[in-house]
């Protein structure tokens, strides 16, 4: 048998901003020997389960979980709170926005789509200027995340119901946090969000396959008029039968017991505990690209995000030959460019499971590759970030 050339030495670091590093105990729990998901033992986990969570979204409402991927939540967010040829108001701040909205056009609404720069994100000022000349209240619903993914921005998700309270507008309010959720604080009642979109593969330390609806009363009573067609994503078998631990097809068994312990070290650290270490250490990547000489995609230092720091190259450098040099030469993946920063900016994951260490090694591999590429740079990002995180 021929010898592969494919080994190599060390962990693999995972530094794209999602799936992210799980932890050890996550793990021991994914193996944990699958039981009857209609027998009580379930039934059991899957009650504490769906309680306990409701805590990370900072709600006492209801929190539907689906064995499915982010995009099935927002799809199931729409289909349950909406009906055809309803408006609704979006906001472009990167790609999964723009994929949101496409979902949203081929599930038969009307988007109104804000264009934007993917620098900056959603304008509460435009929120409030659209709502209060829609007089007639055609605008049905606002969607926006939280935290883009692709740019690295935040919107500021208080100040869009501000702006909607402002307006005294009834439209409801759908936000996307799948990678700020654990992460990065955010509140869904006391922002009176309607629907809170999440996903297991980032903040939560789970790999991918569960996805989340926290839900509203408005969002409730809007469910009971909407007249989408929906199957495996209707909200009513689900709230009937969660209310006994159950489900109404078969649920991701491990990866609830899997959750049932990243929600205890979640707890373990506290989560205002875990806003302020993922603060600190996005705050560390930003001195670093920073005292590189190289620009943070997100404009306003406001909107930085503390889940992911994308990173532009100069004019004449392709950061995806970036990314795959670090990966060949020191096996680290970063995330990519999408669709209108293709080629143009290279991710840093900094969120879930992760340290000091974790985030110095990362920098330091995205030093010895910038070198390597002969990106132009000032040497001391990582030196630079090393003071930082020692004050």
């Amino acid at each position: 048998m021929a010898k592969s050339n494919s080994f190599k030495p060390g962990r693999h670091l995972l530094q794209v901003p999602g799936p992210t590093n799980i932890p050890d105990r996550v793990l021991k729990a994914l193996s944990i020997p699958t039981i009857d998901h209609r027998g009580p033992e379930f039934s059991e986990i899957a009650k504490r389960v769906l309680d306990r969570v409701r805590a990370v979204f900072k709600t006492v409402q209801p929190v539907i979980m689906y064995p499915g991927s982010g995009t099935g939540a927002w799809e199931a967010a729409i289909v349950n709170t909406l009906n055809p040829k309803d408006k609704v108001l979006m906001f472009e701040t990167g790609q999964f926005s723009f994929q949101w909205a496409e979902q949203a056009r081929k599930l038969s609404l009307e988007v109104d789509f804000v264009p934007g720069d993917w620098r900056t994100g959603a304008d509460p000022k435009i929120v409030e200027q659209k709502l209060s000349q829609d007089k007639e209240h055609k605008i049905k619903a606002i969607l926006v995340l939280h935290n883009e993914t692709s740019t690295g921005v935040v919107s500021n998700i208080g100040k869009i119901r501000q702006a909607m309270d402002s307006a005294k507008h009834p439209a409801l309010l759908l936000v996307d946090t799948i990678s700020s959720l654990g992460s990065i604080d955010y509140r869904h009642d006391e922002w009176k969000v309607d629907v809170t979109v999440g996903g297991s593969q980032k903040g939560l330390l789970l790999p991918p396959g569960l996805s989340f609806n926290a839900i509203s009363q408005k969002a409730l009573d809007a469910s009971m008029r909407s007249t989408m067609t929906k199957s495996y994503w209707d909200w009513k078998p689900m709230l009937e039968n969660n209310k006994n631990g159950f489900f109404p097809y078969t649920p991701a068994t491990n990866l609830v017991f899997a959750l049932d312990e990243a929600i205890n070290i979640l707890m373990e650290e506290g989560l205002e505990n875990v806003f302020k270490r993922h603060a600190r250490l996005a705050e560390a990547a930003r001195t670093a690209v920073k005292a590189w000489g190289l620009e943070i995609l997100a404009k306003n230092p406001d909107e930085y995000s503390n889940s992911v720091t994308a990173v532009l190259l100069p004019a004449g450098h392709d950061a995806d030959n970036l990314r795959s040099i670090i990966l060949n030469e020191y096996n680290m993946a970063l995330g990519m460019g999408l669709n209108k920063v293709k080629g143009k900016v290279f991710r840093i994951g900094h969120l879930g499971d992760f340290n000091e260490t974790m985030l110095l090694g990362t920098l330091g591999g995205v030093e010895l590759g910038l070198k390597k590429a002969k990106v132009p740079y000032k040497a001391g990002g990582l030196m630079a970030a090393l003071d930082y995180l020692s004050k």
